[in-house]
């Protein structure tokens, strides 16, 4: 009864065109008043509660590193980088937003804002170097995947807050699928590029890319201090935020001098607004998956994959599945939120490393992210091109293949994900 009310609930909700969060809070509140007979004060406790945890400060400080980095020039600087590297190459645009959001995504810590700081600058310079803007606001929207992948990763702080894992060994675990992922977005942009005659743009220089690294040195030396220091012990990865916070303001301010005291106000409340989102969607999403766990789903759940088989292998492909539907409904932080305490114990179980398994679903909702109808880096590019989701939603098809053809790697050799930590370690 529990279980088929608040689902209900929660997609006739989802329906009416109400935001991820209030979906997951009201139904919530719906079956904890009407089914469970408990008072609707659970519903605050228990969102507060969830994010009321020392691990999850490292949100706010990431968003805000990620906005004074965007705000103080770093943007504009690592793609004439990326220009320098790959512009003179076929489509050499569209091969830039893909290096691009690799480097962005080292930055920011979210796909949404990697698309929006490279769709700004990048949509309109391709539409006027004769791209069609939807492929433009493709390239970007799938781009911008990396940014949940690539640390730091506010989605793997999540999980890593959830599942008792470390977040040092997450982050450096998600480098090379992180750089699988946008290389195949590059190779995607090429052949598509080759096909319908996309030019390059100039002609390569070494003293181009060197001038244009001495440029964006400082913003490149973010995640090596982050990833440094919390692997040398320097500090923990919540106290790595707050520093990669502290240097993206020091950098705006003092080194490319683009941030002002003028522009601080909006840059804090950008930062704010998208730290409330998240911390809003990661409470009501803890709520719902409280009230599943209590409906015994998570133990239904593994008794089914039990029935069903004792391979690994095809255990991770049927989460695979899994995870990608639900990537289509819900954002990356809530799915972590709901499905990690359900299909980690599943996982364990059969022998999947925690570590692994946590890059691996965060590998499929970020691809949840260019999938309609709640991909959210859709609907990022659709609100900076003016264009509609089934126009991007097509353009974005090729590039949603190459990242299935990459998950299906990353399933059957784990050694992609794992290699880095072990080596480390």
């Amino acid at each position: 009864m529990t279980l088929w009310v608040i689902l209900t609930s929660f997609v006739l909700i989802l329906a009416t065109g109400a935001s991820i969060g209030v979906a997951l809070g009201l139904s919530s509140a719906i079956v904890l008043y009407a089914v469970l007979d408990m008072p609707l004060i659970v519903v605050v406790q228990r969102m507060f509660t969830s994010v009321d945890s020392f691990s999850f400060m490292a949100v706010p400080f990431f968003m805000l590193a990620g906005a004074f980095m965007s705000d103080g020039g770093v943007t504009r600087r690592i793609v004439d980088f990326s220009m320098a590297l790959v512009g003179a190459l076929a489509g050499g645009l569209a091969l830039v937003v893909a290096v691009a959001g690799m480097f962005f995504a080292a930055l920011s810590g979210s796909s949404a804002a990697t698309t929006a700081a490279i769709g700004a600058s990048m949509i309109d310079e391709m539409e006027r170097r004769g791209y069609p803007r939807s492929f433009a606001a493709a390239v970007v929207a799938s781009g911008g995947t990396v940014g949940i992948v690539i640390p730091p990763s506010i989605t793997m702080v999540v999980y890593g807050s959830i599942a008792n894992t470390s977040i040092a060994d997450l982050f450096i675990a998600g480098f090379a699928p992180g750089i699988l992922m946008g290389v195949t977005m590059c190779l995607v942009s090429w052949v598509i590029s080759k096909k319908n005659g996309y030019q390059g743009e100039g002609s390569f220089s070494v003293m181009r890319v060197l001038r244009s690294f001495k440029e964006c040195f400082w913003a490149l030396m973010m995640p090596v201090i982050i990833l440094g220091g919390i692997y040398t012990g320097i500090f923990t990865p919540t106290e790595a935020a707050a520093v990669a916070a502290v240097y993206g303001a020091l950098v705006g301010f003092f080194v490319y001098r683009e941030l002002t005291l003028a522009h601080l106000p909006k840059t804090l409340l950008s930062a704010a607004y998208n730290t409330t989102m998240i911390m809003f969607v990661v409470g009501a999403a803890n709520l719902f998956g409280w009230i599943l766990t209590n409906a015994q789903v998570p133990h239904m759940l593994a008794q089914s994959f039990a029935t069903l088989t004792d391979s690994p292998i095809v255990f991770l492909m049927l989460v695979n599945v899994l995870l990608l539907f639900i990537g289509t409904l819900i954002n990356a932080s809530a799915a972590v939120v709901i499905l990690t305490p359900i299909l980690l114990p599943v996982a364990t179980g059969m022998g999947i490393d925690p570590m692994f398994f946590g890059v691996l679903m965060v590998v499929n909702l970020a691809i949840g992210c260019i999938t309609p109808p709640v991909g959210l880096d859709l609907f990022v590019v659709a609100s900076i091109t003016g264009l509609s989701i089934d126009k991007v939603t097509a353009k974005v098809m090729p590039y949603l293949i190459m990242l299935l053809v990459d998950l299906i790697l990353l399933t059957y050799f784990p050694s992609i994900i794992t290699f880095l930590p072990e080596l480390l370690r």
